[in-house]
């Protein structure tokens, strides 16, 4: 069975993709969050991005014509990717062992 398509990228990281090198230019030494944080900024501030956007869509009409043969081949669009619930168990990990900690601290306080 074929792989399940990737999601198109975002107008926004279409152009970020393209305008990276000239703020690395234009800032040498800047870390890569920083290039983020820049990036946001310079989008923002754009008047016409509707070359960007009309990218995203055309992006987001292929992807959805190759999901549709995804799934008329055997494909399920329900499948869901490790990453994501292994980003969730360990969110759950540090809130349980924050909750047993304050468990501990009130089990005192209690008297039923």
């Amino acid at each position: 069975m074929a792989e399940k398509p990737k999601r198109p990228l975002s107008a926004y990281m279409l152009w970020l993709n393209s305008a990276r090198e000239q703020i690395k230019k234009e800032n040498p030494g800047i870390k890569v969050t920083e290039i983020a944080k820049k990036g946001g900024e310079l989008w923002r501030g754009m008047k016409d991005k509707s070359e960007w956007e009309f990218k995203a869509a055309k992006m987001k009409d292929e992807y959805n014509k190759q999901m549709q043969d995804f799934e008329q081949n055997g494909g399920s669009k329900d499948t869901v990717t490790k990453k994501k619930k292994g980003a969730t168990k360990k969110v759950v990990k540090k809130s349980k062992k924050k909750d047993s900690e304050d468990e501990d601290d009130e089990s005192g306080d209690e008297s039923d």
